[in-house]
């Protein structure tokens, strides 16, 4: 996890695994987590991810995953390509 653009990351969070520590909130630099009412983690931000990898290491339930985007997935990332219409 060393690129640290935005918006190349996806962060997959699995509520069913997270009990609520909140450490991946408080420690987010980018303020990407939130916890919910529920009191579960919950990416509000995705596209401010720089992709330190904080919250994915330090999520005690491995509840936690950030991914590298599929070049071109998103408007406004680089190769994007948008999807072909109907034949």
């Amino acid at each position: 996890m060393t690129d640290r653009h935005k918006g190349l990351t996806e962060v997959v969070i699995y509520p069913a695994w997270c009990k609520g520590c909140g450490i991946c909130a408080a420690f987010c630099p980018e303020k990407v987590i939130e916890l919910d009412a529920e009191g579960k983690a919950r990416a509000v931000r995705q596209e401010d991810c720089i992709n330190c990898g904080f919250c994915e290491l330090h999520c005690p339930d491995f509840a936690i995953s950030v991914r590298t985007k599929e070049p071109g997935a998103d408007p406004g990332t680089p190769g994007y390509k948008p999807p072909a219409k109907g034949k």
